[in-house]
Order: C-alpha cells, then structure tokens, then sequence
C-alpha cells in the first residue's frame, strides 16, 4: 500500500538559481533571459510568398522600455519549385495531409539552412544568437467568424516546426506565436499590435502603423498614449489578391512599382461590388486572409455580372485601388482625427498604392516606418524578434481588449 508523505514547502528564493538541479537546456533559458542584452533573430515568411525575412536584432530591456537595434536584414527569395509545394496547401479547404506534415519538416529545415546561409554573410556563428522566433508559414487561418462552424473556436495554422529550426541551427527557437492569442480569446492576429506599442508609441502624436502585406493591418496609436483606446485589426486586402492576378496574367510575381495598375483603367462596377463585402461590416478588432480576399473573389464577381473578361491591366488596376479603397474608408471610419501614417510590407513600396492613399486621405501625412528607424521591409521579422526578447524576459502587457499574453513556444537545441 502506498504511503502518502506530507512535504513541507519552504520559501525560496526564486532570484537565486545557482544551487538548483536545473538542466544545461532550463540554465541557457535563464542565462538569456537574464542578460542585460539579448541578439535575436526574427522570421517572417508572409501570406505572399516573396521569400523569408530574416532580421538580426539587439534587445534591451522589455515591455515599454524595450530598445532595440537591427543589426543585419536580408529577405532570401523563395524559388518558384518552393512556392509550388506551398500552394497546394496554402489557403485550401481541402488539403492532402501528407503533404502538410512533409512541409511541415520541410519548411522547419529550410528556414534553418537560411538562417545558417544569412549568418555566414555577416560573419556571426550560431554560438552567438541567443534565440530566433519564427512566425512559419501561414497556410490556413479559420477565425470564427469566417468558418461559422457551432462550437468550434477560432484558428490558424502555420507550420515551420521549431524543433527542426532548433537542432539545425543549435539555437533555442521560439515559434508558433499565434495559437497563444487565440487560446487567451484572441484571433491570432495581428500580432503586430504588441510590437508597434511597444516600438511605435509616441506621447503627443497620433500614429496609425499600417503594414500592407498579404492582407492590409493597421495599429492604431493615440497621443494620449492610452493602452485602453490602442487597437489593431486586419483591415481587408493587401497584396495577395494582386500579386495572383499578376501571376495568372502577366507570368510575374507581382507589380513591380505599381507600374501594370498605373497602366489601367479602374473599373468601378467591379470595384464597387468588391467594396461591398460583408468583412467591412464586422465589428473590430477582426481577422482574415487570402481565403476570403483571393483572385476567385473578382473573377466570381465577373462572371456573375456576365463580363468574365476585363483587360488584365484593367484588373490589377482595379484590385489595386481595392486595397487603397478599403483602407481610405477603414481610416475615414475610425480615425476621425489628424494622423501620422506609417507604412510597411511589400504594399508600402507600390507607388500606385501609396499614391491612392496620398490622394483619398487629406486628414493623414502618409509616412513610411523608416521615419521611426524602423526599415519598413523588416518590420515584421523584427516585431517577432520582439516577441520572442518578451517571451524570455517580458511581463504581461494588458493592450485594450487583446489577450495580455506572452506568447511563443520554446524549442530547445538539444
């Protein structure tokens, strides 16, 4: 018969790790987390498929008085035979499970093979990185209000195992951010809400920091500099939906300089029938992706109304002006006051976009990331550079109604 012994619980001193059994993976954990800095290495692998951002970034402090410095960016392109193996699970309903656990090893060893390439360029061995945080890559997101299935939660996957970018590379990895936020009552985005207060704040200056990716976001940042009035929400369209046009008729991955919408004409029919969709109408915060706002969205429209055809120029001038309209009417709606824009992701350097925004919003100076000295093309890596420096040595940080959560998943090296 087992006897139950009574343990007594003695006070300890939980600052003071030096005598306690911890192994070497828990005391490189506490090492890093107490250091004054920390080097880490922010991935970011977006719903477009460009390549992955890598961004190199010191850290001190956390919370509100984190500062940090980029050190090294570099954006390594995706080949096309990659890009291919993705899409035939990216944003499908209906996806061939073998091949979503094969790129879930496959993408995990390739993000690591990039990050040992981008550390050789700038001359840094493993040894000398602290952590990296790695977003993976998206290939479903289902909140609840898209997939309206009884009982079910919100949800999103993104796959790029961690445990293979750890062993790879020997470096602890922190990655699956997103399924925090959501398990806290969130929908898994936008993540970049933590980052831009914590990096973008300003006392006395109203800032919306508006990231066009794949999908369009934005945070909104009051001079007042209230955590209670700060929101952060997906606004609709970004890039995707015209990087695919782009792709189906042009055989190019996307607009380079806007120069292909420039060259067409808008077509306000179809326009105005894409401006119509039930997303805008959500309430905020809200999510959503290239399952909602794809190329089958304005081909459905246009084969509904009888006139499948529309010059191809004609197409990415509309679907253009569709991201610049959706985003003119989200900022008209809910920031009704004078506002400094700041702008990044891929949509950031499409003139045809910023010049929609330049011409449709007369209440707003429209700015770019790098004003804040933050390079617009690696705002995203850094932020999850961010999330990982807080996932070690942050405290919970209650941001209007957002889950107060430190997110990320530790995979340990050996």
């Amino acid at each position: 018969m087992l006897k139950h012994k009574k343990i007594a619980l003695k006070n300890t001193d939980y600052n003071n790790f030096d005598n306690m059994a911890l192994n070497r993976n828990m005391q490189q954990l506490l090492r890093i987390a107490q250091k004054d800095e920390r080097l880490g290495i922010g991935l970011m692998s977006g719903t477009s498929l460009d390549g992955l951002d890598i961004a190199l970034c010191r850290f001190t402090g956390h919370g509100m008085q984190t500062q940090f410095e980029l050190l090294n960016f570099i954006t390594i392109p995706y080949n096309d035979y990659f890009k291919g193996e993705v899409r035939q699970v990216f944003a499908k309903r209906n996806a061939d499970l073998e091949k979503l656990a094969l790129l879930n090893a496959y993408i995990g060893n390739y993000h690591a093979a990039l990050i040992l390439q981008a550390l050789e360029e700038w001359q840094i061995k493993p040894v000398e990185v602290d952590y990296i945080a790695s977003h993976g890559q998206t290939v479903y997101h289902a909140p609840a209000r898209q997939h309206r299935q009884p009982g079910y939660p919100n949800a999103t996957l993104q796959i790029g195992d961690g445990d293979h970018i750890a062993i790879k590379t020997g470096i602890i990895t922190i990655s699956d951010f997103r399924q925090k936020h959501i398990a806290g009552g969130g929908e898994g985005a936008p993540l970049a809400l933590y980052g831009d207060v914590l990096l973008g704040s300003k006392p006395g200056e109203n800032r919306l920091l508006l990231n066009i990716g794949g999908i369009a976001n934005a945070t909104w940042l009051p001079a007042s500099q209230n955590l209670n009035e700060v929101f952060s929400t997906d606004i609709g369209p970004g890039n995707t939906i015209i990087d695919a046009a782009c792709k189906k008729y042009f055989d190019m991955p996307f607009d380079r300089d806007g120069e292909i919408a420039q060259a067409g004409t808008v077509d306000k029919a179809l326009l105005d029938i894409l401006l119509e969709h039930p997303f805008f109408n959500q309430q905020l915060p809200k999510t959503t992706g290239p399952e909602v706002f794809n190329l089958a969205l304005a081909e459905n429209i246009m084969a509904g109304q009888g006139t499948p055809y529309i010059r191809p120029a004609d197409l990415i001038a509309t679907l253009t002006a569709f991201t610049g309209e959706s985003i003119v009417r989200f900022v008209n709606t809910y920031v009704s006051t004078y506002v400094n824009i700041y702008t990044s992701g891929g949509g950031a350097s499409n003139p045809a976009i910023t010049a929609y925004l330049q011409k449709h919003l007369k209440q707003a100076a429209i700015l770019n990331t790098m004003a804040l000295g933050i390079n617009p093309d690696a705002k995203e890596a850094i932020l999850f550079a961010m999330l990982g420096n807080e996932a070690l040595a942050g405290e919970l940080v209650a941001i209007g109604n957002n889950p107060a959560v430190l997110m990320g998943k530790f995979s340990l090296p050996y």
